[in-house]
């Protein structure tokens, strides 16, 4: 949308370098339906060959995050920001080892929106950001600053729904409300997001799964709003039915973010003297899934 609306963006692709190059990237939105023509676009297929850019937008599955140390020193190689658009919690630690805490934001996507085939995204629902600065202490926040919020306008002169937030801590949680129980569970029972909302009993598990995250939220310092499990289900059942993206993963036989999704905030809730039994319990029957899937 940023290149559609103008702005100048460097696109570093992998396996889609050739096929963009010569089709284009094609993108089929709720919001409207555009094509980018290749030969009118930045492309890269080394990071090498980028050039130091004001704001690094990082997109990677967590999964990839060990090949930031290698891609990130180019882009950002004259103090340029770097942005993460990453599921999970502390997901933006990575890039702070690579280019220093203070040089990043964080933020959390709220869309459903699916890579379809090569060169070609179908954005299917919302698409709401929320970003913010980067605070490694779990108990800090930083308030809203001038380079946020510049972001924030560009993103919004380029009708990005982007939103500015003084605490990326909380809204990190608030973002796995949905995340924890609808990408585990859809895998482990094999069922879209309207598939889980409508049965009364995977409802109610997601209730429950949600109220752990709630109160393991509030131990860790961050008190979500009251309705925010009621707000979180209601979404979900207005929602365009939806694969999420840690299914399509196991899907395809590959790694899911456990990690960065389940692994960090249980470790987080424990550390601040939470427990959170229904969401351990689904994230040991994902591990099980997950070596079964990538061992083939």
């Amino acid at each position: 949308m940023l290149a559609h609306a103008g702005r100048e963006v460097h696109f570093l692709l992998n396996s889609d370098y050739e096929f963009v190059r010569k089709n284009g990237l094609r993108v089929d939105s709720v919001r409207g339906d555009f094509h980018l023509p290749g030969d009118r676009m930045n492309l890269h297929r080394t990071a090498q060959s980028l050039p130091p850019c004001d704001v690094t937008i990082v997109g990677l599955k967590t999964t990839r995050n060990h090949l930031l140390a290698e891609l990130l020193p180019y882009p950002a190689a004259e103090g340029g920001i770097v942005l993460c658009l990453q599921n999970g919690l502390h997901s933006e630690s990575d890039s702070a080892v690579v280019v220093g805490n203070d040089r990043v934001l964080g933020g959390c996507c709220f869309l459903c929106s699916n890579k379809v085939g090569p060169g070609h995204i179908k954005h299917i629902d919302y698409g709401r950001i929320v970003m913010g600065e980067f605070t490694p202490a779990a108990n800090a926040a930083s308030g809203v600053t001038d380079r946020v919020t510049r972001i924030v306008e560009d993103m919004r002169a380029s009708n990005i729904d982007a939103n500015a937030t003084g605490d990326l801590w909380a809204a990190r949680w608030r973002k796995l409300m949905w995340n924890i129980p609808f990408n585990g569970l859809s895998v482990v029972l094999n069922a879209s997001t309207r598939e889980l909302i409508d049965m009364p009993a995977t409802e109610d598990l997601s209730r429950t799964m949600m109220q752990e995250v709630y109160d393991a939220a509030a131990a860790c310092g961050r008190t979500l709003p009251l309705d925010s499990i009621n707000a979180t289900l209601d979404h979900t059942r207005d929602m365009v039915p939806y694969d999420s993206s840690m299914r399509l993963d196991f899907l395809a036989g590959r790694v899911m973010e456990l990690d960065a999704i389940f692994a960090a905030p249980i470790a987080a809730a424990s550390s601040a003297g939470a427990t959170m039994p229904t969401v351990e319990a689904i994230h040991q029957q994902l591990r099980f899934l997950d070596r079964k899937a990538t061992d083939g």
